[in-house]
């Protein structure tokens, strides 16, 4: 049982790094979106690219533009939060208690 132990922290590890590195883009995503980025740069284009088909489908499913202000990236963080709480906590406490 102990491979199964190993097998589901490494899920865990992946899906928490995973989880991170997508937040970072959120957040440099609405950073981005308090300047004027060229949007033709390489970089500008990549997060938004990774961030936009998540953000696409929250904005139609829920109206959360209020005032001129989009809250889909506040909407997306803490769902976010919520996976790396509750599903990689619960992921790593199963692990533990097969080793």
């Amino acid at each position: 049982m102990f491979i199964i132990g190993y097998l589901l922290m490494a899920i865990a590890r992946i899906l928490d790094f995973v989880l991170l590195f997508f937040m970072i883009f959120i957040i440099a995503r609405a950073v981005l979106s308090w300047v004027s980025p060229d949007p033709y740069n390489p970089i500008v284009r990549f997060i938004h690219n990774v961030t936009e088909p998540i953000l696409y489908r929250i904005r139609t499913k829920i109206p959360v533009v209020l005032g001129g202000i989009d809250f889909s990236p506040i909407i997306v963080f803490v769902v976010i939060m919520f996976l790396r709480d509750f599903v990689v906590n619960s992921l790593v406490r199963i692990s533990k208690s097969l080793l």
